[in-house]
């Protein structure tokens, strides 16, 4: 039987096959740490409730604690803002960091993880692009208390630079931080148990730290935990760089703290994390 001679159909088939585009190049380790990075800003302006419920607290805290027990504590609720904003500060953007941990665990939970070891996309691309996202997120938690404290009548002894340079710092300590926290999103099956228990330990850090008192006001058996505690390390950093009273055994103290929390828990999130993406 004699072969069908091609029509114009079959041509037309053919020219679509070889002209078709090429298939999408695989995303760059950049590229995807980017998109993710973006996925976060995103996550940011549509639920700007998680801004809100980590600025709420610090903020009644600081009038709180200012003008009822500021003169009790201090002398006088001006002296006492002067010490207590920094600490105010700091607890805030700690606060914020657990909210990486969060979004990773929800991600698990709903299945996004799952759609998302899929992709041919660097595995790291996704807590490192939300990590630099999340920059935005300290930065804007940490500069609103501040400029409460400066409607208050706080005065930063160390100026401007002095100010600037605890921002930064408060950047590097909760990259440092976040790391605890991501470790809890990818242990932890339950978003519900991965926030309560984050709350409850920051909520213990906060409370065993210089940020409302002197730590030399505690008796020596408290004292001893309050001075391991990384909190009270960065507090002392950001308090004597905003103060302008920052020595250089404090200063060494603060970036060993970060450098410490780094090695220790990124090891221990990326075996976790890891094992997830398998």
């Amino acid at each position: 039987m004699a072969a069908r001679a091609s029509g114009p159909s079959d041509l037309t088939g053919v020219r679509e096959v070889l002209l078709a585009p090429a298939p999408p190049r695989r995303a760059t380790a950049l590229f995807a740490t980017r998109t993710f990075a973006w996925r976060t800003l995103l996550k940011i302006k549509h639920s700007p409730d998680e801004l809100s419920s980590a600025l709420i607290m610090p903020i009644i805290f600081t009038v709180w604690l200012t003008y009822l027990l500021g003169g009790a504590i201090s002398g006088s609720p001006q002296e006492y803002l002067d010490y207590f904003l920094p600490g105010v500060i700091v607890l805030t953007v700690s606060l914020t960091t657990t909210y990486t941990g969060i979004a990773l665990n929800l991600d698990i939970s709903r299945g996004t993880f799952d759609r998302l070891r899929t992709l041919p996309i660097w595995r790291s691309s996704v807590i490192v692009g939300a990590m630099v996202g999340d920059v935005v997120r300290y930065a804007t938690v940490s500069i609103i208390p501040l400029l409460l404290g400066l409607a208050l009548g706080y005065r930063p002894g160390g100026g401007f630079t002095g100010v600037l340079f605890a921002l930064l710092y408060l950047q590097v300590f909760a990259f440092s931080m976040v790391w605890v926290w991501t470790l809890f999103g990818v242990s932890v099956k339950n978003p519900t148990t991965v926030q309560s228990v984050s709350w409850m330990i920051q909520l213990l850090l906060s409370l065993l730290s210089n940020i409302y008192v002197p730590q030399e006001t505690m008796p020596g058996w408290l004292r001893v935990v309050v001075d391991v505690n990384p909190v009270t390390y960065a507090t002392t950093t950001v308090r004597g760089l905003m103060d302008g009273t920052l020595t250089s055994g404090q200063l060494t103290a603060g970036l060993v703290t970060c450098a410490v929390l780094v090695a220790v828990f990124v090891p221990l999130t990326a075996s976790q994390y890891l094992k997830r993406w398998r």
